[in-house]
């Protein structure tokens, strides 16, 4: 599992429940905790999603936005995480609606560091080969593969959060990883080894 938490603060289950219930109550500091310790993954997802920096960003800024106007009507306080991954990935998609046909591949090295020993332009070369190739799924595909692989959510509650039925989110997986199988030529459960290093 990826780390959720920086802050220790939300350490536990108790305690970020704890804090969405002040947040639900307008305890501004209460939410600035939640976002903080969150922010981390929902960024990561989204410039997976979007293979963008700046509209990355400009979709977590839009979801968190979200997230503050509306937790006061987040009835399940250990909903939150699905809640903020819901909102997110649906700012995902109106950051490429707005944009429509113009979606942009771009590398980013600024996680690839290399580690004592290991094979530095190797990596970088594979790193960028695999997330080419998710780059060419289509949105909604790209989405489930985030939300499955690096996020670790099981497949019933990455639907829930795509707002589809399970059925729905089974079919776009298995379309996706077949595209990856095709594209890459070998075992598409690399993409999510690889997505998961790019947030160390």
């Amino acid at each position: 599992m990826n780390p959720t938490n920086a802050d220790p603060r939300v350490a536990t289950a108790s305690a970020k429940a704890d804090l969405v219930e002040r947040a639900r109550a307008g305890d501004h500091s209460a939410f600035a905790i939640l976002a903080r310790s969150s922010f981390g993954r929902m960024y990561g997802a989204a410039k997976l999603i979007l293979r963008d920096q700046d509209r990355a960003e400009d979709a977590v800024q839009e979801a968190m936005l979200q997230a503050w106007r509306h937790v006061a009507a987040l009835r399940d306080p250990e909903a939150w995480d699905a809640w903020l991954y819901q909102l997110t990935v649906r700012s995902c998609y109106r950051q490429v609606r707005g944009r429509a046909g113009k979606e942009i591949v771009a590398l980013d090295l600024s996680a690839d560091r290399p580690a004592p020993g290991s094979d530095f332009a190797g990596t970088v070369v594979e790193r960028d080969r695999i997330m080419a190739a998710l780059s060419g799924l289509a949105l909604e595909q790209r989405a489930v593969i985030v939300l499955h692989f690096y996020l670790d959510l099981p497949l019933t509650h990455a639907a829930a959060v795509l707002g589809v039925p399970v059925g729905t989110a089974k079919s776009r997986l298995h379309r996706a990883l077949e595209t990856l199988r095709a594209t890459l030529g070998e075992d598409p459960e690399r993409v999510a080894s690889a997505m998961r290093e790019r947030q160390t």
